[in-house]
């Protein structure tokens, strides 16, 4: 077995790329393009020789804070846009490459235009708001005073000779009394204040001025005919004009520091009305000239976005790349002569010749006299992991990421994931009704794959052309499984020819009461129509999937274990296979394994034993006769052997490895307390950091918790896995009830 297993091919696509460690020395003139050339590679991790350092104390500060400025820029630019409701552009117009300072002298002249235009905007839509709002005060101040006036004409002689003629009265009488006499007004000291504000504030206003004068005013109110735009957060609002009549000045006083505090604004309204109409059109004309000023002005304003939007997306790209350009040179650290850059980072094997390639670019395009030195170097840290995707295999791959990432060499699930992650979905919402509609779409998004991709997509549909291919297997598994179930959109269809069943009379009266009689061969492909509908529908369909279920997920997880086989056969840890992988192997099946072994066998002879009852008294009573779910001879004994097995498994996992690892380490340093004297300096060049690390003491207490909570989590896994698995089942009920629902 070991010998077959050995010769088998190198699996390539199952781990991860081989890794070389590699220094570079470059010299000060190239090594901006060089960093630039490997960065548009992408095939090169470097090291930060810098991590001691704070990000102030690098050699490269001062550009990376340009180039944090110049973004600052960019994204003002964008937001202007936008809120001009103007559309960037999204492929780039084609111009001469530009340097980084020329661009960052244009973002300054554009910025600061664009700021000047923007506040010269406000000052005059400001200066807009104040006489409009002027102009409807003046318009419905004016009906206030006039019909007050026209009110106080029919009274005055009755006025003037009862109420005046006792001048004792004269000091109680009521501010509306004061308000309709317009002779006498003046000398008792009534007056106005008008002004306008918003609708939401108005109730609250009146009650704050009637508490303050105590109720010695009048307050008149009217809706304004338009919305008006509210500078803070510019949205139009509704506003209220009001007219308040009161006596005195402290009540003037106070009147005026209530409207303060309530953001009201106070027009003068003159009483004459031939100087309000005089008012009216000075405020109209000026009106009209700001309108004309400022449309003028959002013209203006709108151009120089667009003229900008033209060149958004490549200053974006480039500002961007030259920020990345520099955060790497900052990982970089300068040799003694201060000449050169020296770097240090991981590539893969295949890469070093494009690697060189770039670089010879680099030498050549920046005319340096002295060529990049790339070398490899031994390294004793494990190098970082790198797989090569293509459009089909990167969506997998992110799936896979998301739980974790794979350490250096390891297998990677992300193969398995392309047929498994599909084909389980499929198995929740088989429908081949479905599964055509979920096809048309994923075959839309790959035959225009070449043009979306250089659109700017929302997050929804990004997320859905990212995963093209994901679905369009999904879709493909989907109506396989669909035509097992036979269903087109939860309905059955006689696909295969006819059903297996017929009915026990003519009429088909007792169809679903009774049920149906077989009369010929199985159906051939999928579950059989006849099914669907019958009395005994739900108990079939329900324990076929939940079965399917567990196999499909024990199947899996046995899969998970062999991969971990295959990573210490790799690494040559034997200690892995034979206190990790055997009792995990032996762990799963004896308890999950067997219970499938039940399922398939309950399958084949068609036995009407209960499984349920056979698992719990395989833990609760393993000595008892089984009686008629017993499905074939010597069960019960094996039953116990298997949950003994089981049982001796979870110390198995758990104590051995620690110990042996503690073994193995005092052995391997024994004797060595004391190395090779040295200086400081050769300390220092031949061990870096991992490698002082490597002679730390090993930590027992860390490995055996370590090791406790990797045998727990699987053990608790195994049971929870399996259980999690039945969700495939419970899934495909919910959306077979939610269809028939919609049906």
């Amino acid at each position: 077995m070991e010998k077959f297993i050995d010769n088998l091919p190198a699996m390539d696509l199952m781990r991860s790329e081989k890794m070389t460690f590699v220094q570079l020395i470059i010299p000060v003139e190239s090594a901006h393009r060089a960093i630039s050339y490997l960065g548009e590679l992408g095939l090169l991790q470097f090291r930060d020789l810098n991590s001691d350092k704070s990000p102030f104390q690098r050699t490269f500060v001062n550009q990376v804070k340009r180039c944090a400025e110049m973004s600052r820029k960019l994204r003002f630019f964008r937001d202007q846009i936008s809120k001009a409701g103007l559309l960037s552009s999204v492929h780039p117009v084609l111009q001469p490459d530009i340097e980084l300072e020329e661009l960052e002298i244009q973002l300054a002249e554009h910025e600061h235009e664009l700021i000047e235009m923007n506040s010269n905007s406000d000052r005059l839509q400001h200066s807009y708001n104040e006489l409009l709002e002027f102009k409807i005060v003046l318009q419905k101040a004016s009906g206030f005073l006039v019909s007050s006036n026209s009110h106080a004409v029919p009274e005055e002689r009755e006025l003037d000779e009862n109420v005046y003629s006792n001048d004792d009265y004269g000091d109680s009488v009521s501010l509306l009394e004061q308000d309709i006499r317009p002779g006498p007004s003046d000398q008792s000291g009534l007056s106005f204040v008008s002004g306008i504000i918003c609708k939401s504030k108005a109730l609250r206003f009146e009650r704050m001025l009637f508490r303050a004068t105590r109720g010695n005013m009048l307050f008149n109110q009217a809706s304004a005919d338009e919305q008006i735009m509210d500078p803070l957060s510019t949205e139009m609002v509704e506003k209220t004009v009001f007219v308040v009549f009161f006596s005195g000045l402290q009540a003037k006083t106070k009147i005026l520091k209530i409207c303060e505090a309530f953001g009201a604004n106070c027009y003068p309204v003159p009483e004459d009305i031939t100087k309000q109409r005089q008012i009216t059109r000075e405020v109209s004309s000026r009106l009209a000239e700001l309108e004309a000023t400022l449309d003028a002005g959002i013209r203006h304003r709108n151009k120089a976005l667009t003229s900008v939007g033209f060149h958004l997306a490549k200053w974006m790209n480039m500002v961007r790349r030259e920020k990345a350009v520099y955060d790497t040179l900052n990982m970089l650290n300068f040799d003694v002569t201060k000449k050169c850059l020296v770097g240090e980072g991981w590539c893969p094997i295949f890469a070093k010749t494009k690697i060189q390639e770039a670089l010879q670019r680099a030498t050549f395009d920046s005319n340096s006299q002295v060529g990049i030195i790339f070398h490899l170097m031994d390294a004793i840290e494990s190098p970082p992991t790198y797989f090569r995707t293509n459009r089909f295999t990167s969506a997998f791959q992110e799936i896979v990421d998301a739980y974790g990432v794979a350490r250096y060499q390891e297998a990677n699930p992300a193969v398995y994931t392309c047929i498994t992650f599909p084909f389980l979905f499929a198995v929740m919402f088989g429908d081949w009704g479905h599964g055509i509609c979920l096809l048309l779409g994923a075959l839309i998004l790959i035959a225009r794959e070449s043009k979306l991709s250089a659109q700017k997509l929302g997050s929804f549909m990004e997320m859905l052309f990212g995963g093209r291919y994901v679905l369009l297997l999904m879709s493909l598994f989907s109506i396989y499984c669909g035509l097992i179930y036979n269903e087109f959109f939860s309905v059955p269809f006689h696909i295969f020819g006819g059903s297996a069943y017929k009915c026990r009379d003519t009429a088909c009266s007792e169809a679903y009461t009774i049920g149906l009689i077989k009369y010929r061969d199985p159906y051939p492909f999928g579950v059989d129509p006849s099914w669907r509908g019958s009395r005994s529908e739900l108990p079939f369909l329900n324990s076929l999937k939940m079965k399917m279920s567990i196999l499909l997920g024990v199947a899996q997880m046995n899969l998970g274990i062999l991969l971990s086989y295959f990573n210490a056969r790799f690494f040559s840890s034997s200690i892995d296979i034979r206190y990790q992988f055997v009792p995990q192997v032996i762990f799963l099946n004896s308890l999950f394994g067997y219970l499938s072994l039940l399922i398939v066998i309950k399958w084949c002879t068609g036995s009407q034993a209960d499984l349920y009852h056979v698992m719990i008294y395989m833990f609760l009573s393993p000595t008892d006769d089984l009686g008629e779910n017993e499905l074939f001879w010597g069960q019960r004994p094996l039953q116990i052997i298997l949950l003994l097995l089981a049982l001796i498994a979870v110390p198995w996992m758990l104590f051995p490895k620690p110990f042996i690892l503690k073994k193995l380490h005092t052995e391997r340093f024994q004797g060595r307390a004391y190395g090779m004297l040295g200086t400081s300096e050769m300390d220092l060049d031949v061990e870096p950091d991992s490698a002082r690390q490597h002679h730390e003491e090993f930590n027992f207490s860390e490995v055996f918790v370590h090791q406790m909570i990797h045998s727990i989590e699987f053990v608790l896994g195994a049971v929870s896995n399996t259980a999690s698995y039945l969700r495939l089942w419970a899934l495909r009920y919910t959306y077979i009830v939610y269809i028939l629902h919609i049906l």
